[in-house]
């Protein structure tokens, strides 16, 4: 089965909501697991979204579980008491990985999907990276819509390869 992390600001906008939830809709009708952070914003959505259509949520979480918050419709819950370091573990848990949205915690799984190398990293909406001179940098594969988000991380069209796990 594959593994899609899906990462994105606890303090969402309305549009990455809709975005995230569409995104979790749509991995789990092609029968994919979705990993999330287990927050709020962008986390909780993706969650809402695949487990609506009866998908399998695991939330990595950054604490020990005594922090208020966890993702109602996780499936199963994965407490690392890493804190942002548990950013590494979500990404490199997945075969692929979709940034929705942007925030600074999303930067860094972005970025550190981008070092792992090997898998699609694909981003809606959020953070383009530029150089000195304001050209862009080589990074996720950046769509417009969820339908093609999921497309690109499944069929590897983001930048990395197709999304496998044996």
């Amino acid at each position: 089965m594959v593994q899609v992390a899906v990462c994105g600001p606890a303090s969402a906008t309305p549009a990455e909501l809709a975005h995230a939830r569409r995104v979790g809709e749509l991995l789990a009708a092609r029968g994919a697991t979705v990993l999330c952070g287990g927050g709020g914003g962008v986390m909780a959505a993706v969650a809402a979204g695949a487990r609506a259509h009866h998908g399998l949520v695991i939330a990595v979480r950054p604490d020990d579980g005594t922090a208020p918050g966890p993702v109602a419709d996780a499936s199963a819950t994965v407490l690392t008491n890493l804190g942002q370091a548990r950013n590494a573990v979500l990404v490199w848990s997945g075969d692929a990985v979709i940034a929705v949205g942007g925030s600074w915690g999303t930067l860094s799984e972005v970025a550190l999907a981008m070092r792992r190398g090997g898998v699609p990293v694909v981003a809606l909406g959020g953070w383009r990276v530029v150089d000195a001179t304001g050209a862009s940098v080589a990074g996720p594969h950046h769509v417009d819509t969820p339908e093609e988000a999921v497309s690109a991380a499944l069929s590897g069209d983001g930048d990395s390869g197709p999304a496998r796990r044996a």
